[in-house]
């Protein structure tokens, strides 16, 4: 009686299916990830303002240029000067974020990024 055994396991054409999608996630998060890091320091450097009631005394053009003076040193670009909003409203300051980020992926495909947040401080 003579049986042979038959060895299964994973073709070669499995592993480059796999390497290739693995491949183009390694490269989707690593391209979308640069909008969400300049986000995060976006909203980190309006959470210092609201918190610092020396900053928040000031006018909102004052505020507006210290805001941008951190943006120019944390080597950060929002999109446009209406990205971020600064409204005051009876004794409050309101910073409305409202912008997206184009993020080009492959060829002629590219992903967009909306941020919108709103923060609320207490004028002192």
């Amino acid at each position: 009686m003579d049986k042979r055994i038959r060895h299964k396991g994973v073709s070669s054409l499995s592993v480059l299916l796999l390497l290739f999608v693995g491949s183009v996630v390694f490269s989707l998060v690593f391209k979308l990830l640069t909008p969400y890091t300049t986000h995060t320091t976006v909203v980190s450097i309006i959470e210092d303002i609201i918190v610092d009631p020396a900053e928040l005394s000031k006018s909102r053009a004052e505020i507006r240029r210290d805001i941008e003076r951190r943006f120019t040193i944390n080597q950060v670009t929002l999109p446009g000067r209406d990205a971020l909003q600064i409204t005051q409203d009876s004794g409050e300051l309101i910073f409305t974020l409202d912008y997206e980020d184009r993020v080009p992926l492959f060829g002629n495909i590219d992903a967009v990024v909306v941020f919108k947040d709103e923060f609320k401080a207490i004028k002192p």
